[in-house]
């Protein structure tokens, strides 16, 4: 702590724990000093984003967005130490504006007197937007540096003007280095090795999925076992400890995350990627309908015509899922995510499709070219409905050739196919037909007024 520096009251860092009171393995661990922290090199490295801030004397007010235990709180009283200002700390989750208030109050009293205040909020993105524009003014004026913690998209969680103040830092999830060394350095604190074999090592570092505070708590559980017992092998270590949740929202960033892997997975035709991103959305607790029904939706959106199969399958599976239920019907979904991501993939249909929806908007409400409208009544066929309309089953090849845009409309290519599996004969056919329109409107150019039936022109 810098000279001058006060110790933290109960109301900002809690209160002392008393001489002699056990502590947990991962606060007797917390480091003391920002070089300590571990996973973090991007932001606190040599070169990081964090350490140039201090270098140049310029503490910003930030925004940390990572996952949990990953070190977020740790970071922000560490870096109240190194910039020599008064660490304050409140909870979104049990602050309310009198809290605010009052915090508020204090660091313009240690501003009057020349201590600045770093102001840590965990969990900042559960105040709501009222309550987070109540930052501004202090943040602005320098009454204090915020640091906000967060485990949700800032884009989303937190208001655009408290970004606009803020630098948002990315924390990442511990790879497996960095959960190696916490285990090493847990050891070396308990004078005792992890009562582990090689495989189950690897097991407990798997299970605590990037968060180092529940590395931790596990591996203070088997520093708890009796010394000298044999080493646990990997069917040891899942009898003893449960089995951590996977990091899964069903209605937050996390959520639409995995989705997107799915799809961009099977739309790379990378079944066992795609399978995979599948199981990780079951294994969080996603609700296999909302699969089934992305899965049929990309179906239609980037298979399309390649393998008109696809769609029947997607409706296929999605009904065997709600016949059969879980985990039975589960098969069929992972039937059809293999079945979608072996299939040669167009998105032409979807293309043609937004293409013709911009036409239509674009064109209002020109009629239909009037030899292929029906005629049902004397005054309509006097007017000419039906007249010259060609009967395709009656003309060579099946093919008329005809117009059946509006008049006054240019004719138009909305559907291109990809030529990859089934569309390779689509485009042949449209080809040919492309062909044979070029021709009788060359015949129809050539023939007597009388005998014209209305061809549309070259394709």
């Amino acid at each position: 702590m810098p000279p001058g520096q006060p110790p933290a009251t109960a109301g900002e860092d809690g209160p002392p724990p008393e001489p002699g009171a056990p502590r947990p393995l991962a606060d007797r661990l917390r480091p003391a000093r920002l070089e300590e922290v571990v996973g973090q090199e991007h932001l606190l490295g040599p070169q990081g984003s964090i350490s140039r801030m201090l270098e140049r004397g310029a503490l910003a007010s930030l925004i940390l967005w990572g996952p949990p235990g990953v070190g977020k709180t740790t970071i922000a009283r560490l870096l109240a130490e190194a910039a020599g200002l008064r660490f304050a700390a409140l909870s979104a989750v049990f602050s309310g504006v009198a809290d605010l208030k009052r915090a508020f109050d204090e660091a313009r009293a240690r501003r009057s007197g020349g201590q600045g205040t770093l102001l840590f909020v965990d969990e900042i993105h559960r105040f709501n937007r009222a309550q987070q524009d109540g930052f501004l003014p202090v943040v602005e004026d320098g009454t204090v540096t915020l640091v906000g913690a967060t485990t949700e998209n800032p884009s989303f969680a937190l208001n655009g003007a408290i970004l606009s103040r803020c630098q948002v830092m990315v924390l990442r999830r511990l790879d497996d280095a960095a959960l190696e060394r916490l285990l090493a350095r847990a050891e070396d604190v308990s004078a005792r090795p992890l009562p582990l074999d090689e495989a189950a090592r690897g097991v407990l570092r798997a299970m605590a999925d990037g968060d180092g505070r529940y590395l931790l708590n596990m591996a203070e559980q088997l520093l708890a076992l009796p010394e000298g017992a044999a080493p646990l092998d990997p069917a040891g270590l899942a009898a003893l400890l449960a089995k951590r949740a996977a990091l899964y929202d069903k209605d937050r960033e996390e959520h639409y995350n995995l989705i997107s892997a799915l799809h961009k997975s099977l739309r790379g035709s990378d079944a066992d990627a795609a399978l995979y991103w599948f199981s990780r959305m079951l294994e969080g607790g996603e609700d296999p309908r909302y699969i089934a029904r992305r899965l049929t939706r990309f179906a239609a959106e980037d298979v399309g015509l390649a393998d008109p199969t696809a769609l029947p399958a997607a409706i296929a599976a999605w009904e065997t899922y709600e016949r059969l239920g879980s985990p039975e019907g589960e098969l069929a979904l992972a039937q059809l995510v293999v079945h979608l991501g072996t299939a040669p993939k167009s998105n032409a249909v979807y293309a043609a499709y937004k293409a013709a929806r911009r036409a239509a908007r674009e064109t209002g409400s020109l009629m239909p070219p009037a030899h292929i409208l029906n005629a049902p009544t004397k005054l309509m066929k006097s007017l000419g409905y039906g007249d010259g309309y060609a009967y395709d089953h009656d003309e060579a090849e099946g093919f008329s050739g005809q117009n059946y845009f509006p008049d006054g409309m240019d004719r138009a290519q909305f559907y291109r196919p990809a030529g990859r599996g089934m569309e390779a004969r689509i485009l042949e056919r449209l080809e040919h037909w492309a062909r044979l329109r070029e021709e009788r409107a060359r015949e129809e150019a050539a023939a007597p007024p009388a005998r014209r039936t209305r061809r549309g022109g070259p394709a």
